[in-house]
């Protein structure tokens, strides 16, 4: 493809020194990502150690500079996508077909530790991001309103990143938040009522923040 990144030799040690001080910092925010997408701990531990590898295999491709977040939360999404087809553990109605691979997950083999060993991952820190209510009813959106919701609301991307994380056009991108918000407050609100709050209530309990809009 003409508008893939060049391979940028680097020595083994420059490789090691580069990935540590860019893509490491990023580990938390990953496997908070990686927890809302496949829901179970263990899942996500693997996903998250699964994309550390290849991006590590593909290290040279990343260019300097850029949203090492972006990178790897892309990477984690295909990923996630490609588990979740050949397990045929997700629900039916989830659209792909507008996204496309970074690469060819195929051809990646796992290859030894490079340092995102499980011990380090703040489990935790996923199920304290938002409240019990709020974490109910955004998981059980389908995956694809979910995902648009974890990058924007929660982990504040762009809607030019979102984007490019999950290879769909950025218009594509403002009407799926817009239908996932209508979903998740529409559920959030059947919520209230059943526990015997008004309408009015809900709205300044669990809005999620609109400043992306801006």
């Amino acid at each position: 493809m003409s508008d893939s990144p060049e391979r940028v030799k680097l020595s083994k040690e420059e490789k090691d020194r580069r990935f540590q001080a860019e893509l490491m910092p990023v580990l938390d925010p990953l496997y908070n990502f990686a927890y809302r997408l496949t829901l179970d701990e263990d899942d996500a531990n693997d996903l998250v150690q699964e994309t550390y590898l290849k991006a590590y295999r593909f290290f040279e491709y990343f260019e300097p500079g850029t949203n090492a977040k972006a990178w790897l939360f892309r990477i984690l999404k295909n990923s996630f996508i490609n588990d979740f087809r050949k397990k045929s553990k997700q629900p039916a109605k989830v659209d792909y077909s507008e996204i496309e691979g970074y690469y060819n997950p195929d051809d990646v083999e796992a290859e030894g530790e490079i340092g995102a060993s499980s011990s380090d991952m703040r489990q935790q820190s996923a199920r304290d991001l938002i409240g019990d209510e709020v974490a109910s009813a955004l998981n059980s959106l389908p995956v694809d309103f979910r995902t648009v919701i974890i990058l924007c609301d929660l982990e504040g991307f762009t809607y030019e990143e979102m984007a490019k994380v999950l290879d769909i056009p950025i218009g594509t991108v403002r009407s799926r938040l817009h239908r996932a918000r209508n979903f998740l407050k529409d559920k959030l609100e059947k919520y209230a009522q059943s526990m015997g709050y008004g309408n009015d209530t809900i709205d300044d309990e669990t809005e999620l923040t609109e400043a992306e809009n801006n």
